[in-house]
Order: structure tokens, then C-alpha cells, then sequence
């Protein structure tokens, strides 16, 4: 505990006396050098001080806002006093993987933009001492898993990324004995292959998985459904079954010169910055040269920001909306914008343009206007006609977001009842019509973030555990007649 305070300050009236300070960002030129992380963690004495900006207010907006319904103004309080240790388990009782989930929280649509505070003054940093809590607890070894009894049942966890770890990091502490499966060779899914370490660096998933490791959590990496194992094999072996893995593929764009060389998606030249870190070049090169990125979301500003450090001359986002209309977090666009990025606004794409050599040469955009609000809160465009222009480049990645596949064509999938949007019906508990089979995340939804995955499986664990306390039995089974019959 911290003995640092501010006697001078009342603590009533610090959301006025103290402004908000962020944590330490490190400078633009130092960032573009490495892949490391922008921000770094607040010090005691910062984090009680921030915390005591928070005026207790009786009605929290901010818990409202949050998807995993995070109890910010118990844990603030305790920041205020200096009981981090007890603040960070109030924080920890409500999410898995904190660590991880602070990094993606996008904290000014959310929780910090329903601060009470702001419009008054500047709203509580409540990410930012949130990730001091967590660091914080890791430090202290508060974050280590209990040692829990076996309870003598088993759960399949089919998917090794947020979803699939938060899954298990959940039932683990209730003593269930986990098998995490996952085609990949390394366990993280995204966060670790697709995710530039400038925001998460890989060492933070992999302090995660290793705790999980050490509490009993098995992984079997490499492992493809269907072809080295099966439902009927998960049926047989498993009391319970998660399913939640990705289940999207990116978002294309039928323009013409689609096919020239020097256009590719956004998340290829991600999947090439995260392998040349460990020794492969990749094919994609764009040192010194000019690059353009379609889109506006976390992708797009991931991929000028990769493409910055890996010595592009020149990176141009080209949007159709404006700025304040931009899907992805607004401190991802600040970072693109002091690192050298340069945006294009309310300009949709017509044409890719190239030479003889079938090279992109540039890209051909159409300004658009802008309407009222739209049903999601975005506003909707109209292109305005005659108004072309071409932007010079030799790079054109497509950062479009995702899009759903279908389930895999599988014995269990097939029985599955479906929702609206094609993905696992699933009820208030992640079951789906299945007794026993429960799912969370894309599989559920179509592309979900990573928020909305550890949710759905929060709340997939504890509907497994109410489903096999209803059992009554010691390994209660999956009904073959339910499921068709085995594969």
C-alpha cells in the first residue's frame, strides 16, 4: 500500500482541483523505432490521486457501459485509499484475462464516455488505472491462481484465443479439469499472431497462458476439428464443451484493379509484421515506399502504424466518413496521427489504379456526404459524383473488417439450432439447443471483440457449472440421439 497522498486536495472536490492525467506515452520518433507498447503505468501516488477524481456517484453510468459490467466505483474508492491489492480483486472478480482486456477496451465509447464528469470536467482515467491495477496485482503475485481441489469433471474448450482462455481461466478456478484445443501452433489466437505489439506485446498473452499451464489447463495446439479430433470424441471425453473459436474471415472489396500486385489485406501485412519479428522477412516490402489503407477500425490503424515502423515514406487512411464517425478507438487514431500517418476523410474508393506492369500505381477515391445520425449512431454517406480524385501509391491494404464464415460441416454443427445471423443460438447461459455443448464470441455473433468474447465466456462458465450441478451425476454425457449419432 502506498503511503503517497495529497493532504491539500479535498477529496471532494479533486474531479475539479486535479486534472486527468493519462499514462506516460512514450515519444512519437522512440515508437516508430520498435514494436513495444505506447503507454506506460501510472505510479502510486498518480494512480490515487486519478482515483480520487471519481465523485461515487449513485447511479454509475460507467458500470452500464462497460460489456463486462466491471464494478468501477468500488475500485476506485479502494484506489483512492491505496488498497490496491483489494481493488484489484474487486476488478478481477468481474473479468478474466484484465490484463489483456484493459489493452482493448475502446474506454473512451464506453465507460469513460459516460462518465458523469465529462462536459464538467475531463472524465476519470478509469482504463488507465485500471491497467496500473493489473500490473500492480502481477507484481504483488496477487493475480497467481489458487490452488482449487479437483472437482472430477472435464470441460473441452475448442478455441485458444480470448474466448477459448478466458473460458478456462474461469472453470479452472472452479476446479475442472480443461483441454483447450486449437488449430494453431501457439495458443493466443489473434492476440498473438495478428496483433501488432504495440498493443499488446506478446509476453503479457504468454504470462497468461503459462499461469494457465500451472493450474492443470492443457493444450493440445495443432489440433484441426475433424481431422485430428472429433465431436463424437469430445462427446465421449468431455462432461462439457465450449465452443469459442474465430469464425470470420476478412472483408474484401470488389473494385476494379483489385488483382493488381501491391494490393493485399491489411491483416496480411499484420500476420507478416508479428512473423518477421521472429526471423521472416515476409513477402510484402514497404520500406520506402507510399502506402494507403482503406477503412477506419482498429485494423486500419494498426496497419499504418505497422507500416510506419516497418519504414513506409509515406501512409495515407482513406475513410468514407469523418473523424468523429471512426469505428476503431479514438487514442489509435491520435497515436497514427503523431507517429506521421495521414488521414483522408468522407473519400470512398473507386478504383485501384496500376501499370503496364500490373503494379498499383495509385488509387482512384469519390468524396462523399455525410447524413443525420443512422440507427447504429454512425452517420450514413451518400458519394457525390464528379468529384474523383487520385491519390499516388504503391501499396493499397484493405482494412475492412470482418465478416462471418460458416460452421463447419460437422455432425454437431449440423444439429445446432441457428440465430438470425447464422451463427449458434445460443440462451441466457451460452447452452445452446444442445444440452452440455454451450458457445460465446464469432461463432455466436459473427466477428465479436475481445470484450465481447470474454463476456460470453464468463457467462458460458457459469452456465456450465449450473448445467452439471443439475446433472446430480459424476460424468454426465451429451445424448447421441440429440446429436444424430456419432461422426
Amino acid at each position: 500500500m502506498s503511503d503517497t497522498s495529497s493532504p491539500d486536495i479535498n477529496p471532494k472536490y479533486a474531479w475539479r482541483e486535479l486534472a486527468r492525467a493519462d499514462g506516460l506515452k512514450r515519444p512519437a520518433a522512440d515508437r516508430l523505432a520498435d514494436f513495444l507498447e505506447v503507454y506506460g503505468h501510472y505510479d502510486e501516488a498518480t494512480a490515487r490521486e486519478q482515483a480520487m477524481r471519481c465523485v461515487q456517484c449513485p447511479d454509475p453510468l460507467c458500470v452500464t457501459g462497460c460489456p463486462l459490467g466491471n464494478r468501477i466505483p468500488e475500485w476506485m474508492a479502494l484506489t483512492a485509499e491505496g488498497h490496491f491489492s483489494e481493488a484489484a480483486a474487486v476488478l478481477h472478480s468481474q473479468t478474466n484475462l484484465p490484463e489483456i482486456t484493459a489493452r482493448f477496451c475502446p474506454s473512451d465509447r464506453l465507460c469513460e464516455a459516460l462518465c458523469i464528469l465529462d462536459g464538467k470536467a475531463q472524465p476519470i482515467s478509469i482504463r488507465t488505472i485500471e491497467q496500473f491495477l493489473n500490473e500492480y496485482a502481477f507484481a504483488h503475485g496477487e493475480s497467481e491462481m489458487a490452488a482449487v481441489a479437483p472437482n472430477g469433471l472435464t470441460v473441452a474448450v475448442v478455441g485458444a484465443g480470448p474466448g477459448g482462455l478466458a473460458c478456462a481461466d474461469a472453470l479452472s478456478r472452479r476446479g475442472y479439469a480443461i483441454t483447450v484445443f486449437d488449430w494453431r501452433l501457439v495458443a493466443g489466437g489473434l492476440l498473438v499472431s495478428g496483433t501488432p505489439a504495440f498493443r499488446l506485446e506478446k509476453s503479457i498473452v504468454e504470462r497468461r497462458i503459462e499461469m494457465l499451464r500451472k493450474h492443470g489447463v492443457t493444450f493440445r495446439l495443432g489440433a484441426k476439428l475433424g481431422e485430428d479430433f472429433t465431436c463424437a470424441e469430445l462427446r465421449d471425453d468431455f462432461d462439457a464443451i465450449y465452443l469459442g473459436f474465430g469464425a470470420r474471415k476478412v472483408r474484401d472489396l470488389d473494385l476494379p484493379g483489385r488483382n493488381l500486385a501491391g494490393v493485399d489485406q491489411a491483416l496480411t501485412l499484420l500476420l507478416q509484421a508479428q512473423a518477421a519479428l521472429t526471423g521472416d522477412g515476409g513477402r510484402i516490402q514497404v520500406s520506402g515506399k507510399r502506402v494507403v489503407v482503406l477503412g477506419g477500425g482498429d485494423m486500419a490503424m494498426d496497419c499504418l502504424r505497422t507500416a510506419l515502423r516497418l519504414g513506409a515514406r509515406e501512409v495515407v487512411c482513406a475513410y468514407r466518413r469523418d473523424a468523429a464517425n471512426l469505428p476503431g478507438a479514438h487514442s489509435e487514431y491520435e497515436n497514427a496521427i503523431e507517429e506521421g500517418a495521414r488521414f483522408i476523410f468522407q473519400a470512398a474508393p473507386m478504383a485501384v489504379l496500376g501499370n503496364d506492369l500490373g503494379q498499383v500505381t495509385g488509387v482512384r477515391l469519390l468524396r462523399t456526404e455525410l447524413g443525420g445520425a443512422g440507427a447504429g449512431g454512425r452517420r450514413p454517406f451518400r458519394a457525390v459524383a464528379g468529384t474523383e480524385f487520385d491519390v499516388t501509391t504503391d501499396f493499397v491494404f484493405l482494412a475492412l473488417g470482418f465478416e462471418p464464415v460458416p460452421l463447419p460441416n460437422d455432425s454437431l454443427f449440423s444439429a445446432l439450432s441457428l440465430n438470425d445471423k447464422n451463427g449458434i443460438a445460443v440462451d441466457e447461459n451460452q447452452m445452446t439447443n444442445i444440452p452440455g455443448v454451450f458457445a460465446g464470441g464469432d461463432v455466436v455473433h459473427g466477428p465479436s471483440t475481445v470484450l465481447e468474447v470474454v463476456r460470453d465466456a464468463r457467462r458460458a462458465a457459469r452456465g456450465i457449472e449450473a448445467h452439471l450441478a443439475d446433472q446430480r451425476v459424476t460424468r454426465p454425457r451429451l445424448a447421441a440421439t440429440v446429436l444424430g449419432g456419432s461422426q
